[in-house]
C-alpha cells in the first residue's frame, strides 16, 4: 500500500524529526534508496521529477515503485516533485500516487492560488495530497525552476493561501537552493518557526543536499518535517559509475551488473547518513501504527 505523504510528514512534525524525501532516477536508485530506509527502519518519500516521468513514463514508474515497495516493513510514499504542468499531474493522479507538488511559483499570486485550489480539489477527490509552492525556491532542477527569485510573500500570506486552497504541505523559500551550493547559503529557520505558528500543515525544506547536520537540526527544531534530497543521489550515482568505468577501461573488463552494484551501494551510502541526521531512523513502526 502506498503511504500518504502528508501523514508521514505530520508524524515527523509531531515527533520532532523530518521524513527523507529522495528523488530517484530509475529502478536502480529507487531500490537503493528503499534499501537505506529499510536498513534504518525509517519512513520514506520517493520523489520523481517531471523530467524523469516524461522520459520513463508514468505507468512504468508506478509499476517499478509498487514492485520495489511490496511487502516492506517501512511506510513509503510516492511523490511527483516540482510540477508546473497540469497534464503531468493528471497522469499521476490517475495512476494513484501519494502526492504531487504543484509548482505555481512562476504564476502571479491570483493565478497561483486559483490553480492550486483546482489541483487540490482534483487530487483530494482521488485520495492524493498536494504540496504547494507559490514562491519559488531558487535554482533549476531537471529543467524546472529559476535562478532568480520571482515571487516572495509574507508567512501570513502563505498560511492564508494554504487555508483557502486546502493544500496539505507547504514549500516556502527558506534560503536554500536546488543543486550544489557554491557559497554558504543564508538559511532562514526562523521563517519556519513563524510559519509553523500560523499553520499546522507540514513544512517542506527543498535544497537539502549540502547542508550540515546542524543546519538540518535547526530546521527540524523550527518545524520542518519533510526534507528533499536530489543532488546527493545524482552525484553519488554518476561518480560511482565514472569510477567503475575508469577501472573497466584499465582492465578491459565490461560487466554492467557489477557497475550497477557499485552505483546502488554508493546511492545507499549517500542516503543513510542523511536519514540519520533527519532523525527519521527507527520511526517506521510508529508511523505505521499512527496512520493505519
Amino acid at each position: 500500500m502506498i503511504a500518504s505523504t502528508a501523514a508521514l510528514a505530520r508524524h515527523g512534525r509531531e515527533h520532532g524529526y523530518a521524513v527523507p524525501a529522495v528523488n530517484v532516477l530509475d529502478d536502480l536508485s529507487l531500490r537503493a534508496v528503499v534499501a537505506a530506509a529499510v536498513h534504518l527502519q525509517a519512513p520514506l518519500i520517493v520523489q520523481l521529477s517531471v523530467k524523469t516521468v516524461r522520459s520513463t513514463g508514468t505507468e512504468l514508474l508506478t509499476s517499478m515503485f509498487r514492485y520495489a515497495t511490496r511487502d516492506l516493513t517501512v511506510p513509503v510514499a510516492l511523490h511527483l516533485d516540482h510540477c508546473p504542468d497540469r497534464s503531468v499531474i493528471d497522469e499521476v493522479v490517475a495512476a494513484g500516487w501519494s502526492s504531487v507538488l504543484f509548482d505555481a511559483s512562476d504564476r502571479d499570486l491570483v493565478t497561483a492560488e486559483r490553480e492550486t485550489a483546482e489541483v487540490v480539489a482534483q487530487a483530494h477527490a482521488a485520495g492524493l495530497d498536494v504540496e504547494s509552492e507559490i514562491e519559488n525556491i531558487v535554482g533549476v532542477e531537471d529543467g524546472v525552476g529559476s535562478d532568480v527569485a520571482l515571487h516572495a510573500y509574507s508567512v501570513e500570506q502563505l498560511a492564508e493561501v494554504a487555508d483557502r486552497t486546502g493544500a496539505d504541505l507547504l514549500a516556502p523559500q527558506l534560503g536554500t537552493a536546488h543543486g550544489e551550493y557554491r557559497a554558504r547559503p543564508v538559511l532562514l529557520p526562523e521563517r519556519v518557526r513563524e510559519l509553523a505558528a500560523l499553520t499546522d500543515r507540514p513544512i517542506v525544506l527543498h535544497g537539502g543536499t549540502g547542508l550540515s547536520a546542524d543546519d538540518f537540526a535547526a530546521f527540524i527544531a523550527a518545524g520542518v518535517s519533510k526534507i528533499n534530497i536530489s543532488t546527493a543521489v545524482k552525484v553519488a550515482y554518476m561518480r560511482a559509475a565514472a569510477a567503475h568505468l575508469d577501472v573497466a577501461r584499465e582492465r578491459d573488463k565490461w560487466d554492467p551488473p557489477s557497475m550497477f552494484r557499485d552505483v546502488a551501494a554508493a546511492v545507499e551510502g549517500a542516503i543513510v547518513p542523511l536519514v540519520e541526521q533527519f532523525g527519521a531512523a527507527g520511526h517506521a513502526r510508529g508511523v505505521a501504527r499512527a496512520v493505519r
